[in-house]
């Protein structure tokens, strides 16, 4: 669901204008939305990690916002490593499931981490065929408007095999200091079968 495609990136290539990403090699973008900072250090229970300048950054647990440019202290529990999320993204998350084919038309929340404009595609397919390859994959365009504070769910393009005609979508709103919950409830909800919607915050 979040789309072939979505490269692990070293920061020098997205963040061309702030030379200290270049000595980094203990942290990568997964996509253009996530920071991911693994703990390399033997029983390590935190670390330092570097926000490339040129975009805030929330911190994923504790929804706490920095300005990129400056090196902060995460904390590393076994259970999580230090993971940042660019303002202005949206990011998707659906249901756990067992295979990829596995209730194509469940509900998927839209994480939108508010304070920048915000872009994304959302990539589907069937899961388990190649037919991707033959073009049968749709395209849903996602964009956040911080001056209006508007989401618009764009026209869906595309369409596969066992494609639902519509689905949920949730919504909840990321601001500074609102700590993450997968299970609290979302913000807005909407039934979307393909045309644009805009929602407004």
């Amino acid at each position: 669901m979040l789309g072939r495609g979505s490269p692990v990136r070293r920061g020098g290539v997205e963040f061309p204008g702030d030379p200290a990403v270049r000595r980094i090699d203990d942290e990568y973008l997964l996509g253009h939305a996530l920071l991911v900072a693994p703990v390399t250090e033997f029983r390590a229970r935190s670390r330092n990690v570097y926000l490339p300048a040129g975009a805030a950054w929330y911190d994923f647990y504790s929804g706490r916002r920095f300005e990129g440019g400056r090196e902060v202290a995460a904390a590393a529990p076994l259970e999580r490593m230090p993971l940042f999320v660019r303002a202005g993204s949206i990011v998707p998350v659906g249901p756990a499931i067992q295979h990829s084919a596995e209730a194509p038309d469940a509900p998927v929340t839209l994480h939108v981490y508010t304070g920048e404009d915000g872009r994304f595609s959302l990539y589907e397919d069937d899961g388990v065929s190649m037919g991707y390859e033959k073009g049968r994959f749709s395209r849903i365009p996602l964009a956040w408007d911080e001056r209006r504070q508007t989401l618009t769910i764009g026209a869906r393009t595309g369409t596969w095999k066992g494609m639902p005609p519509s689905r949920t979508f949730n919504v909840r709103w990321i601001f500074p200091g609102r700590p993450l919950d997968l299970d609290a409830r979302p913000d807005a909800s909407l039934r979307y079968s393909g045309r644009a919607i805009v929602l407004h915050r």
